[in-house]
């Protein structure tokens, strides 16, 4: 089987919102970590989308508590940096097949994106349990994800991708969700003014949230 669905399951279920991270400063990495841990939301998805992503990953993985994954991963070429740089599981916005194919040869788990029956269904083909739904607000929001519960029963779903506060609790009371991820909780202007306190603050209000 493709996916460590066990590896995965227990990883998502720590808490119920996975803070999506676009971040390129390594110098405030372990700031940023450390806060949103503090707060209650252990893992923390970082993804390749700036030049330092991999070193902010590094840096991050040294918090304690910290269980940082990858995100935005396109190419077996990520997955590789993205092992070497100490993640713990990884993040992609679909779900290719040859995506799939490599993500075997990798030592951590990957939960990858779709946004359609058939794309979810021909990821289970392929092994895969847990799948991020995304772009989940654009692609229909939490009634799309209700009603792939009964003919989808087996696949479990992290919606992703204009979620906040509120429209997590909808998505979190649905059977087949068992988290979410957004990026509310890392405010870009509380991230530029260094104000960490609120940043752990809003990772305490979203780890009160249950799924």
């Amino acid at each position: 089987m493709a996916q460590d669905a066990a590896k995965l399951k227990t990883l998502l279920s720590a808490a119920p919102v996975v803070p999506v991270i676009i971040h390129d400063d390594v110098a405030t990495a372990r700031n940023l970590a450390e806060a949103l841990v503090a707060g209650g939301l252990t893992n923390l998805e970082v993804t390749l989308r700036t030049p330092n992503a991999l070193k902010v990953m590094e840096e991050m993985a040294k918090v304690k508590g910290a269980v940082v994954g990858s995100g935005t991963v396109r190419r077996k070429k990520d997955m590789k940096a993205s092992r070497d740089a100490g993640c713990q599981f990884m993040v992609s916005p679909g779900a290719p097949v040859a995506l799939l194919e490599a993500a075997e040869d990798i030592s951590i788990p990957l939960l990858p994106g779709i946004a359609s029956p058939t794309e979810a269904m021909a990821a289970s083909l392929m092994g895969y349990t847990y799948l991020k739904f995304f772009p989940a607000e654009a692609m229909g929001g939490a009634p799309v994800l209700k009603s792939f519960a009964s003919p989808l029963a087996d696949l479990i779903f992290c919606p992703t991708g204009g979620i906040d506060l509120a429209k997590a609790k909808t998505y979190l009371a649905l059977p087949n969700v068992i988290c979410v991820g957004g990026s509310w909780v890392v405010p870009n202007d509380a991230i530029a003014a260094g104000d960490f306190d609120k940043i752990q603050a809003l990772a305490a209000e979203a780890a009160t949230l249950s799924a």
